[in-house]
This record gives structure tokens, sequence and C-alpha cells, in this order.
């Protein structure tokens, strides 16, 4: 038995044609719907980046307790728990955000793993002669811009792209090891995260002019003053240039008549606001489906095709892998295994939890959407629970540290001893107040007290039932019992 994972970064569903658009050239991944089961009704779970892989990792929510940060030494990993039982495991990938303290932890639960250096603003190439950039009051400014213009003298070809490394890396390891049995191939691909630099042959195709400019949009509100569709436009040759190296992955397996005996997930762990809801973006605004409702596939050799209907989350993907290689699955692990979705279709989840640690707590029975904000100004009390005091690219700040008590081990520590304490954060979900979707077609917020009620009443048994900390009902002004 084998499984490839091929996961992009900030992999929009609405500029997919299995999700319905009709100008975004994506032809490799409208050809999965002929292998694969195709999801309507994922959701993301711990946004952003990296607590979305501890959710990969772990099947547990993880954004109610912590912030972006590493896998916690008390974490159980279904990538070591696969190396524990016979299965080869490695990754290909060039989020740089593995490399830094802040996702320390992730890649070495692989046997092996090769990565790829110089996306976004990774700390790779020096910078010291890069001149100051002068940028549209919408464009992306300082350390991470000067970073990424140090990064792209030597990528100025498109072999010598990070994300074209990781996908023939990944064909590599297909190539010589296809006729072995027992292995997980992750192949990771940071792009169509931003910046959207891609040669100039994608942006041709979307009739983009040669100079570019706008390809990294900073998080804010827009207005009339940006051009939206030439955006757009950026962000889809991107896109289209992911779709040709997914093709490539696709016809190694079409080769070697793979699909008989390898399971493939195509997934993402978030999307991006591209002036939908007048945002560009995530993290900052509430958490509308553009960037929570991702697209999802997956095949399983022997296991028919088509749509499903299932409400399914990221914490899914755990147990389906354990599943999959006949692994028992963890009594406390929160997601459930995806080969009864796609057998037949069958209802796994009633409800599914989303949101940014500190934002919004969100939950959806996948018709409606009711997102909880802070009932104070200050987002107080916020607290953060971890054995790893590290964010993105740096450790907690002193004064945050300081706070630090010991607590009793609860279900999201394994039952190990942890520290709590009291977290900053830049995100104010006051300022939009409680707000409730009607999901099922498009995106409309409405007013309805029963079904505020009942989702809420859902959230705080979903909060009860992973332990999370008693600061979150109080800051989301919340009933506990």
């Amino acid at each position: 038995m084998k499984a490839i994972m091929v996961m992009f970064d900030t992999l929009t569903r609405n500029y997919l044609s299995t999700y319905g658009n009709d100008w975004c050239h994506t032809p490799n991944f409208k050809r999965l719907e002929e292998k694969c089961c195709v999801m309507d009704r994922f959701y993301g779970g711990s946004m952003p980046c990296m607590p979305a892989r501890r959710e990969i990792h772990t099947g547990k929510y993880n954004f109610l307790h912590r912030s972006w940060g590493p896998l916690e030494p008390f974490d159980f990993s279904v990538i070591e728990a696969l190396g524990k039982a016979g299965i080869y495991t490695h990754l290909c990938t060039d989020h740089s955000h593995y490399f830094e303290d802040g996702g320390c932890t992730y890649h070495n639960r692989y046997a092996s793993w090769e990565g790829f250096r110089g996306q976004e603003g990774d700390r790779w190439k020096p910078r010291l002669n890069v001149p100051d950039i002068e940028t549209s009051k919408y464009g992306k400014k300082g350390i991470s811009l000067t970073q990424h213009i140090a990064n792209k003298s030597a990528q100025q070809k498109e072999q010598d792209m990070s994300s074209v490394k990781t996908f023939i890396a990944g064909l590599e390891f297909i190539e010589e090891h296809r006729q072995n049995d027992n292995w997980f191939l992750t192949i990771e691909s940071f792009d169509p995260h931003e910046p959207f630099y891609v040669p100039d042959k994608y942006r041709k195709m979307y009739d983009l002019p040669q100079e570019i400019n706008l390809n990294w949009p900073a998080y804010m509100p827009v207005d009339d003053d940006l051009d939206i569709v030439a955006l757009r436009k950026e962000y889809a040759s991107l896109m289209t240039m992911c779709d040709v190296y997914l093709g490539k992955v696709l016809d190694m397996m079409d080769k070697y008549n793979m699909w008989d005996d390898t399971m493939l997930i195509v997934n993402t762990d978030h999307g991006f606001l591209l002036g939908e809801h007048n945002y560009l973006g995530k993290n900052f605004w509430p958490m509308h489906q553009e960037v929570i409702h991702t697209p999802f596939y997956i095949h399983v050799p022997h296991q028919s095709v088509g749509r499903r209907q299932a409400l399914c989350q990221t914490i899914d993907i755990a147990p389906t892998l354990l599943d999959y290689f006949e692994i028992d699955i963890p009594e406390n692990m929160e997601g459930k295994s995806l080969l009864p979705v796609v057998t037949d279709d069958k209802c796994i989840h009633d409800y599914a939890l989303f949101g940014i640690h500190g934002g919004h707590v969100n939950i959806t029975d996948g018709e409606y959407v009711f997102m909880k904000a802070s009932c104070n100004e200050a987002n107080q009390p916020y607290v953060e629970c971890t054995l790893m005091p590290t964010q993105m690219r740096g450790f907690f700040q002193n004064e945050v540290l300081q706070t630090m008590k010991l607590e009793k081990g609860n279900k999201m520590s394994q039952g190990v001893p942890y520290l709590k304490m009291k977290g900053k954060t830049y995100l104010k979900s006051d300022l939009f107040g409680d707000l409730l979707f009607d999901v099922r077609d498009t995106e409309v917020q409405i007013e309805d007290k029963k079904i505020r009620n009942r989702l809420q009443n859902a959230m705080i048994h979903m909060m009860k039932s992973i332990d999370a900390p008693d600061e979150e009902y109080e800051r989301l002004g919340l009933e506990k019992n």
C-alpha cells in the first residue's frame, strides 16, 4: 500500500473549475474528477499555515489553545505513527516556515525530507545590497519584501523556482520507489501562496503585462483604486503553474497504473481573499468561505468517484491515513476517517469548528456558519497553552513568559502538564461582532435567533469536548456550563 499527498498552500476553491470557475486555467485539477472523490463540504480548522499542519499530524484542533507554533512534545504525529508501523515517510517541501522557530518540529517526524529555499520572505539570500522597493498602498512592505527580491536573484528561470524543485523531487521519489511497497510521500508546495511570483509565460495566458504591478498584496481593506481584475489574474497565473506540476504527478500515476495501489490526496490549508468582502488576505478578517471552505480531492484504490456532501475537515486527514494503512486510530483523536465518506458519503461530523487563535471562534453544520466574537475590546483573557513558547520567527516575549504557570494535563496535552501564559494578539474580532451566515449557495449574512442559538450551543459542547481553556469562554462571553 502506498499513498501520496499533494498539498498546496493558499489554494482558493473558487479559482478551480471543479468548484465552478470558468476562466482560470486548471485542466489538471479538472482531471482529478475522473479518479477522485471531490469533497463539496470540506473545511479547514486551525488557521493559518502551521496550525493547519499541526492538525494534519495530530487529527486534533489546536486554535483554541495556542497560536502559530511547532508540534508539541506531547503531540501525537500520524507521520511518526506510520513510521513505527513500517510505512516509510518522505517529505518534499518548499514551505520555509518549517525551518524557523515556529515550525521546526514537523518535517523531522518524517523518515527523510528534502527542503527547497527561497519562498516568500525566507531568510535565504543576503539582502544587504537590495535597495528599498517602492510599492503601491496595496503592496507588501518591509523586510520580507526585501528578502523576496534578494531570493529572486537565484530564481530567474522556472526550473530554479522552489515549488518546481519540490515537485521534481517528488516525481523522482515516485520514479525510484514506485515498485516498493508501504510508503507515504508528501509533496508540499508553498505556491500559490503570495507573492504571486511566476514566469511570464503563465502571466501571458491572462494578458498580464510583463512588468509586475501587484503580486504581493498587503492584508488590508480595499477601495475602488485597486485593479481587482489584474490582482486576481496574478494569482490565477500562479494557480496555472501549480496545475501544470500537479499534472506531472497525475501523468506518472497514469504511466505506472498507480491508481490501483496508491491513495492520492490533493489538499490545501486555506484560501485567500482577493477583494471579496472588500478585503485582501486572511487572518485579520472574519473567516469567510473563500478562506476556510477549501478544495479537497481523494482517490482510494478500487473505490467509486464523484461528489461527496458529508461535512469534513483537515483534522480528518490523520485518521484517514491510519485507516488506509490499517493502523489503530487513537481514541482521543477529534478527526474521523474519510474512508466511509469515500465509500458511501457517510456523515462523520454534525458540526465543524474553525478559527485562528484569538479571533472569532466559528462553527458550521455545512449549511450555516456562526462566528462568535470577543465580547470586549481588549480581547482578553487570551492565553497560550504550550510547552514550545515560539512563534513564527522567534520566542514569546519575556513579558508573556513571566506570566507562565504549570497546568495539570488534559485532553489537549495527552495528560502531560503544560505551561499556560497570558498572550498578546493583533486580532480584533470585537470590531466585527457576532456573525451568522447562510452558506448553502453563496455566503449571505442572516439574522435567525433559533439557528444562532443552536450553533452556539453546539460550539460550547465542542469546546468542552476538546478541553478548551476556561479563558476562551470568558473572552467570548460564553457560559461554559
